[in-house]
């Protein structure tokens, strides 16, 4: 296997969307705090493509296709902007930030990874290759550069057998659950007969949440200049791993979690809450943090159908936060995998309607921009989710083999989620660590017992 080969770049090219009149997106609370973040980079591997087909009509119709997309999200082929705020000595109090609308359109990459095949991308049994990284464009780009930078760039590379499609977006524009709304909306333009008429299935709702009594929009940010908010960051070094677990495994973590806490509350511990348990307490291990070191665990976790009325599930925007329990190392090693699942669960459970407004207020009277920096290095990050429809993404190829991420909002102990590719409430873990750590983690009897590699049959998947 290759150790590095490079990309070849064969062309860039500008897709725009069939044109509509100018306007001004105003985004919200959500949107504006992810200004200093990085692009969301996903994609997709496919393999065993029809061989009617050559990589330059893939390519084409990938195009054709993303520009009717854009038509539907019509933002994403826009760039960001920004007015200043003067008082009357005209002096800049603050910034409002929003979208224009003016159809410059995303970038289209086609790419050749000439030595590269889709067994060299799964490697199951080791680390992600590190040039699954080449396959995303805007490495490190953080969401700001939307001024002057496209708000989407797709990258499809050719491989020796089979394509990556990557996707790069901006994340002002969308959370995880946005961006695979409109993969898969894409997809779904490809694999019909596609033209400016055409209805989704779920057209996504364009229009920001607001909370009311906190004046109109724009929502302006208090600051004088970009870089008072803007952090650029640069990971260290890291290995990244994918581990499975299997629908039989989830079932056991879930019912040991449920067992371990029967006689404590009446509470039920869901497969996600032991599965976080777990990856919690083994990272913590590997770590071997001590005793009193707090650690927390972070979820990434949806306000759409929290809220109260709740969000249209095809909201098109940022709309989650990251919640949170902490214990110290010691007290979470002292317990078993239920004790843990339990705060967890509770963290969950107190993120209602009232909780979400409190904190939305609580950013209207003092708006601030996240950084990557304000994960420490002692908790773990759960980002992504396997609910996202990730291999419903079909572009008329049929199903994808396997997804990956490019170097975007990764640190040591970060925990990207996938739906298994089997599918049955599997899950797929990308798990960040430094290499110590992950070392550890390795050997830990406690994971490694629930754990394998994702269960890649190549045989079985050409075939599909």
């Amino acid at each position: 296997m290759p150790s590095f080969p490079m990309v070849r770049f064969v062309s860039t090219s500008t897709v725009k969307p069939p044109p509509l009149p100018r306007s001004i997106c105003h985004l919200s609370l959500w949107d504006l705090s992810m200004l200093s973040a990085q692009y969301i980079q996903k994609g997709l591997l496919f393999a065993n493509l029809p061989p009617s087909l050559s990589v330059n009509q893939i390519v084409e119709h990938l195009k054709a296709s993303l520009s009717t997309a854009l038509l539907h999200f019509y933002p994403l082929a826009g760039r960001l902007a920004t007015q200043e705020h003067r008082d009357a000595d005209g002096n800049v109090t603050s910034l409002s930030v929003s979208v224009d609308c003016n159809g410059e359109g995303a970038e289209f990459i086609h790419a050749a990874a000439d030595n590269v095949t889709v067994a060299d991308v799964l490697s199951p049994s080791a680390d992600v290759p590190s040039f699954v990284q080449q396959f995303f464009a805007m490495d490190l780009a953080v969401n700001h550069d939307g001024h002057v930078k496209p708000l989407v760039v797709v990258q499809v590379t050719e491989l020796v057998d089979g394509v990556f499609v990557g996707c790069s977006m901006n994340h002002v524009l969308a959370d995880g659950t946005s961006y695979w709304h409109f993969f898969q909306s894409w997809a779904e333009i490809s694999r019909t007969k596609f033209t400016s008429e055409l209805t989704l299935s779920r057209p996504p709702v364009l229009d920001r949440w607001f909370i009311e009594g906190y004046g109109s929009p724009p929502i302006k940010l208090p600051f004088q200049d970009p870089s008072q908010f803007i952090y650029r960051y640069t990971p260290s070094l890291l290995r990244e791993r994918m581990f499975h677990l299997s629908q039989e495994s989830l079932a056991k973590l879930k019912a040991k979690a449920n067992q371990e806490i029967q006689d404590i509350e009446n509470i039920t511990i869901s497969s996600f809450q032991a599965m976080s348990s777990l990856m919690w307490r083994s990272i913590t291990r590997a770590r071997r943090l001590p005793p009193e070191q707090n650690t927390t665990c972070r979820l990434a976790i949806e306000n759409r159908p929290r809220l109260r009325p709740p969000l249209s599930p095809n909201y098109f925007g940022a709309s989650n936060y990251a919640i949170s329990a902490t214990v110290t190392a010691a007290e979470l090693l002292a317990h078993g995998l239920g004790w843990s699942a339990r705060l967890i669960n509770k963290a969950v459970a107190e993120h209602t309607d009232e909780e979400i407004r409190n904190k939305v207020k609580t950013w209207m009277e003092n708006p601030m921009v996240y950084k990557l920096t304000m994960f420490d290095s002692c908790g773990v990050m759960f980002g992504s989710s396997p609910r996202f429809d990730v291999y419903g993404c079909e572009f008329g190829w049929g199903k994808a083999v396997a997804a990956r991420s490019g170097i975007a909002h990764k640190f040591d102990g970060k925990v990207s989620l996938y739906p298994g590719w089997e599918g049955g409430g599997s899950m797929d873990l990308e798990v960040c660590l430094s290499p110590e750590n992950m070392r550890r983690l390795e050997e830990d009897e406690e994971f490694i017992t629930a754990v394998s590699p994702p269960p890649v049959e190549l045989e079985v998947l050409l075939r599909k």
